[in-house]
């Protein structure tokens, strides 16, 4: 087994004032030359947008782009005509392809949204875009794992291009999980959202972060009650891997 720690304190910060963001990653002027990406995972984002404040009318092309809120709600707009909110227990994903415009703001005048925004590089350059979201139910990652999306023809669900899966658990103290990794090939980043767990010899708590690769599965010591959120991602991007 391979693995590497991002704790959460280690993360890039920038304050833009209607805008607090921190990357897991290197993204615009926050370069760590050891934090470029994780496998096809290129972009983890964590962040708050004041009330009212947003993101203007901007292009993507060539990524999987994926939206998660975690309190508040986040009005999108797009230039395949899709104009939606989405909200805490709702997974958005936009596969950007040949080239997307859009827009996100915060939707409420009195109060933050925070969201989650990860990119993960398409297995296919140049493909149509496209737009979904669903609703979760509570209860499925509810002490299990809960498969929020998976790759297009593997996965009845949310699908994006790329051979890569995202889960979610919500668990109780006490409770002892497993996760299978699907390909031998693929790595493994849990980022808990809140709460303590001990994986792979390591203690994380709340924003922590862990990657692993070259293991067949992994388990889980839930500490006190936890929400994490798990990204399996093929490995072949990664370099010395």
């Amino acid at each position: 087994m391979k693995k590497i720690v991002h704790p959460s304190g280690d993360r890039g910060f920038a304050d833009h004032g209607w805008l607090k963001s921190r990357h897991s990653f290197s993204f615009a002027s926050f370069y760590d030359p050891d934090k470029i990406q994780f496998g096809a995972l290129r972009v983890l984002n964590d962040d708050r947008v004041a009330p009212g404040k947003g993101f203007g009318t901007h292009p993507h092309r060539d990524m999987e782009i994926i939206s998660i809120p975690l309190e508040g709600a986040l009005e999108h707009e797009d230039s395949m005509g899709n104009k939606a909110v989405i909200r805490e227990g709702d997974i958005q994903v936009m596969s950007a392809g040949t080239g997307v415009r859009h827009s996100e703001y915060n939707k409420n005048q009195d109060r933050e949204v925070a969201f989650l925004q990860i990119w993960i590089l398409p297995d296919t350059p140049g493909v149509s875009p496209r737009y979904d979201q669903i609703r979760l139910d509570p209860a499925a990652a509810r002490n299990k794992w809960f498969t929020a999306l998976g790759p297009q023809g593997k996965h009845d669900g949310l699908w994006i291009h790329q051979d890569a899966w995202l889960h979610l658990g919500h668990f109780e103290s006490g409770q002892t999980p497993r996760y299978s990794l699907k390909a031998p090939e693929h790595g493994l980043y849990i980022f808990v959202l809140e709460g303590e767990v001990q994986v792979a010899d390591t203690r994380l708590a709340d924003r922590d972060a862990l990657g692993v690769w070259q293991i067949g599965s992994v388990d889980f010591d839930i500490l006190e009650q936890s929400r994490i959120l798990l990204i399996e991602v093929p490995m072949a991007e990664q370099a010395g891997t």
